[in-house]
This record gives structure tokens, C-alpha cells and sequence, in this order.
């Protein structure tokens, strides 16, 4: 089973060791992948290679919400006849809207043929959710995203932990590599904002995961930040990855040649925060205890 090379002795490596290492990635290519069937073969060969060696033979999980990245995770999973269970968190209220990863997650676990498990939360589990978030992630990584896609994470643990499961598959890094943030389509030089967002992954992305499997003693496993993967993707042109209309174009295409259903492989990104609707929990928990702001809310949780 491969682990993580920003990884050491289940511990995270330092700041400047990972950017050293996508720097060295970075000085490796020496061109880049011109054909966009060449592309596409190349890239699904990859992507399912770096699922399969990270696939254990005991029954593990997968942060799901329905769309692109966890829906291929699956189906590569679910070809290779593993055991597994996928989990997906929401906040609903009342009469509110079902949460749109909830929503989606139903759909293409149902079509895929995975097994689910759904976590629904009202205002005071949310409220209970966020205290335990910001108790893990302590003073210096309390920020509203952090909190928002951190509480989305440990509810899925939760979740997992009543099945034994303590091994979860998360996409983390796909956008990075396939130019999915806005930023990238705003980005002059789109391949250089990759690079930069890679390295800027330990401060955003590292430090909160790590804090969240120590605490909680599980481990995630992250197939988009294969090193090899890392390599073949940064080898691919920009114009295969993001357009005007879409992003993270040839892992799409990619995902549905390797027959994912269309509806999930081209589902508009949107974060976990806010396809969980998470989000709009600390928006609601933050005025109905008298703060104006949600940063304000959550650091009253310290």
C-alpha cells in the first residue's frame, strides 16, 4: 500500500522540504504532452495506478460528495472489488433545502453501486461539530475555511470510526493539478499558478489534515498528489485543462471514458464548506450567538 511522499513516518515533512520537492518535480519536466489522446490514455493509466497501489485489504472509506474526484476514486475502487464504505456530511434545517454534496452523493453512489453512509446534522450538532473542529485545529489554524472544510472531514470520521473504518480516501490536490479554481482561469501564466498553488498546499491544505488524523487517528489517503500523477498532469497544457466555460477539463473526460456517468464526472466544482452547506451553519450559528462576522463566532470556540 503506497503512502504519501509529503509524508514521513506518519508525520508531515517540513514546509520547505515539500516545496523542494515540487520544485524538484517542476525541474524535471522537460516537455510537455502535446497530444490530447496521448494525454487523455496516459492519464487514465495514471490515475488508476495511483488509486490501486493506495487500496488496502482491509475496508476503508471515501470522503464523497458526488462529485469528479471522489466519484473516480469509487469507481476505480468498486472495479477493483474492494470493500468499502463511502461518507458524505450535510447541515439541513427544517424545511431547507437538502445539501447539494448530499444530493449529488445519493445519486452517484446509487449508480456507481457503492455503499453510502449519510450524515445529516441539525444547528446544535453543527454547533458541537465546529467546537470539537476548532479544539483540534487550535488557535493558529482557526479560520472559517479551515473550520468549515475541517468539520466536514471529522463528521465523515465520526461516521466512519462506528464502522471500524480509520483508512479514508480524500481528492484532495485535484485542483491544484487540473486548474480548477477560479484563480486559475484569472491566472496569465495558468501552469505557473499550479505550481504556485502546490506549494502553497502545506500552509492551506497540510497543516489541517494533519492536525485532524493526528487528533483523530485515522489516515487519509490522497491518489491526486501521486508523485508520478503530480508529473503527468503538470506535463499537460493548460488549453486540456480549463476553458472559459470549464476546468479540470481532461480528468472529466477522463473520468468518463473510465465510465463514469457524465452527470458526475462534469458537476461544477464546489468546495465542501458549501456542498455540505456547513457553511451556512457557522453563517447562522455566528448570528444567532450575537457576532457579526463568522470569524468571530468561531474564535469565541477557543
Amino acid at each position: 500500500m503506497k503512502s504519501e511522499f509529503y509524508m514521513n513516518e506518519n508525520k508531515i515533512i517540513s514546509r520547505q522540504k515539500w516545496e523542494d520537492l515540487i520544485s524538484d518535480i517542476q525541474k524535471s519536466i522537460k516537455e510537455d504532452l502535446t497530444d490530447h489522446s496521448e494525454a487523455k490514455e496516459l492519464l487514465r493509466q495514471a490515475m488508476v495506478k495511483a488509486v490501486e497501489e493506495r487500496l488496502p485489504d482491509k475496508k476503508f472509506g471515501i470522503l464523497f460528495s458526488g462529485g469528479v474526484d471522489s466519484s473516480l476514486i469509487a469507481l476505480i475502487a468498486k472495479k477493483a472489488g474492494k470493500d468499502f464504505i463511502c461518507y458524505t456530511v450535510g447541515f439541513q434545517e427544517g424545511e431547507s433545502k437538502e445539501p447539494e454534496d448530499i444530493v449529488f452523493a445519493k445519486k452517484a453512489a446509487e449508480q456507481i453501486g457503492v455503499k453510502l453512509k449519510v450524515k445529516v446534522l441539525n444547528l446544535d450538532e453543527a454547533h458541537e461539530l465546529f467546537k470539537k473542529t476548532v479544539s483540534v485545529l487550535g488557535k493558529e489554524l482557526n479560520n472559517v475555511v479551515n473550520v468549515g472544510v475541517g468539520s466536514v472531514e471529522i463528521a465523515c470520521i465520526e461516521t466512519a470510526k462506528q464502522d471500524n473504518v480509520r483508512y479514508l480516501f480524500s481528492g484532495l490536490g485535484s485542483e491544484e493539478i487540473f486548474a480548477g479554481y477560479e484563480r486559475h482561469k484569472l491566472a496569465e501564466n495558468k501552469q505557473q499558478e499550479c505550481w504556485k498553488g502546490l506549494k502553497l498546499m502545506y500552509e492551506r491544505d497540510f497543516l489541517r489534515d494533519a492536525a485532524i488524523a493526528t487528533s483523530e487517528k485515522i489516515i487519509f489517503s490522497t491518489p491526486f498528489l501521486d508523485k508520478e500523477l503530480i508529473t503527468l498532469a503538470m506535463r499537460i497544457p493548460d488549453k486540456f485543462k480549463i476553458s472559459n466555460e470549464n476546468a479540470k477539463i481532461i480528468l472529466r473526460e477522463s473520468a468518463q471514458d473510465l465510465g463514469l456517468p457524465k452527470e458526475f464526472a462534469w458537476r461544477k466544482k464546489i468546495a465542501s464548506q458549501y456542498g455540505s452547506r456547513l457553511d451556512k451553519a457557522i453563517s447562522k450559528l455566528a448570528k444567532k450567538h450575537g457576532f457579526e462576522y463568522k470569524k468571530d463566532y468561531l474564535k469565541s470556540l477557543e
